[in-house]
């Protein structure tokens, strides 16, 4: 299981809340600048994948400072709640959605994606972009997940994988391994943030491992969709 600090006893739930408080005020200038924006560009792709669904309530789990669900705020839905662990992050996100005048539809509030604080089959759809990796208890996430969505409810899915192109994984593993974290000590006295992203996603179960996840839970019509050469993938299930 990656962590981001190798010399802490701390659980991994512990850490990653601990790692995104520290780095929150600089997350999303991280963010855009290491996928040269490409992230927003996927950020898109996944929210479009839901407009034939039309949800009236979405979940956003690891909100982080609130960029999916603002995205998915162009879906028109009644109600967005998005969760985090890290204060720090939602702090971030709540100025950005007072900023854009949201706050009416978007809700950010802390809470644990593996103990989920809603009822049964209350959410048409959850989605998340870039947190099912920092998970301690995927399956148990997973689950969490299920239950709360509603019959017929969508969960998507926005991460990033392992390519499978011979040139391209040299190349990923390159910028993930050395140029990553040493930009990422340019700019932030915490050096774990950096290192342990290339580790979750290289301990992270993508493509068919995640789908099998998602079926045993009972997700059914699952699917994942590859983007720019592999480097992160959309995936999309259905609760029957």
């Amino acid at each position: 299981m990656a962590i981001p600090y190798q010399n802490k006893k701390s659980s991994k739930k512990q850490q990653v809340e601990e790692m995104f408080d520290k780095i929150a005020d600089k997350y999303d200038f991280f963010n855009h600048f290491f996928s040269l924006s490409i992230d927003k560009i996927w950020r898109k792709k996944t929210i479009n994948l839901l407009k034939a669904h039309n949800p009236e309530t979405i979940l956003d789990i690891a909100t982080g400072t609130g960029d999916l669900a603002i995205e998915a705020s162009k879906l028109k839905p009644k109600k967005i709640v998005g969760i985090d662990i890290s204060e720090g992050m939602l702090k971030v996100g709540k100025e950005k959605i007072s900023r854009k005048n949201l706050q009416n539809m978007i809700e950010l509030k802390k809470g644990d994606a593996e103990k989920l604080e809603f009822d049964n089959e209350y959410f048409d759809t959850a989605i998340v972009a870039f947190g099912v990796r920092n998970f301690e208890n995927l399956e148990k996430g997973i689950n969490e997940i299920f239950r709360v969505l509603k019959p017929a409810g969508k969960f998507v899915v926005l991460e990033f994988s392992k390519p499978k192109n011979a040139i391209i994984k040299f190349l990923y593993a390159i910028y993930f391994q050395l140029y990553l974290p040493i930009i990422g000590k340019l700019f932030s006295s915490d050096t774990g943030a950096y290192t342990y992203l290339p580790e979750s996603v290289k301990t992270f179960p993508d493509g068919e491992k995640f789908l099998n996840k998602l079926k045993n839970v009972g997700f059914t019509e699952t699917k994942q969709i590859s983007l720019s050469m592999g480097i992160a993938s959309i995936y999309v299930a259905k609760k029957s």
